[in-house]
């Protein structure tokens, strides 16, 4: 009704100042003036209707968000009672016993695979020795890598018989080293983007 209201107290305010210039356009000041004056009173009742509606709608706002605390303080009164319910059977000793039962079920079932992991006959590896080993492989295969990328990529020199260039099977052999050189160095670039 507010925005009934206001929207006919504009074309009202509207009117008044189409009024208002025709009047000015027929030299009659006066009575543009009184179109003015109309203008004016309609614009604060429009004014007190905006503030009774901004009222309306502040009230509207509190009344959704206490509603919105109420049904959220009912849901949460409800997980309470649940939750009551579901731990009336159960403390935190029974939870600690539970949980001491179950660690030492897992450190049992670790010394298990401890001991079927075991050698039988003795043999022992030292783990250091061969985490040695393993370092020197991955040293030489990157030092393998490294002189396969500063390697020439082509040879020119190519011997020349009766000013054809021969094709011998060197030169097939060179090509597919070639080959596989460039797809290595694209796999190390790869593994060394990662």
């Amino acid at each position: 009704m507010l925005e009934k209201r206001e929207a006919y107290l504009q074309n009202k305010i509207n009117h008044e100042i189409t009024e208002a210039k025709r009047y000015m356009g027929l030299k009659n000041k006066r009575a543009a003036m009184m179109c003015l004056k109309k203008k004016k009173t309609y614009e604060s009742q429009i004014e007190k209707l905006s503030g009774a509606n901004m009222t309306i709608q502040t009230q509207l706002m509190a009344i959704e968000g206490a509603n919105v605390s109420l049904q959220t303080l009912d849901v949460m009164n409800m997980g309470a009672r649940i939750m009551k319910d579901l731990h009336k059977n159960m403390t935190v000793d029974d939870v600690d016993r539970t949980m001491e039962d179950i660690q030492t079920q897992m450190d049992l079932a670790a010394d298990i695979d401890q001991a079927i992991s075991q050698p039988l006959g003795g043999v022992m590896f030292d783990e250091d020795e061969l985490d040695a080993e393993l370092e020197a492989l991955e040293q030489e295969s990157l030092d393998q890598q490294l002189l396969n990328i500063n390697a020439p990529s082509a040879i020119t020199d190519h011997p020349v018989s009766n000013g054809k260039v021969e094709n011998k099977p060197h030169a097939a052999k060179v090509s597919q080293t070639q080959v596989d050189e460039e797809a290595e160095l694209r796999a190390l670039e790869e593994s060394m983007a990662m």
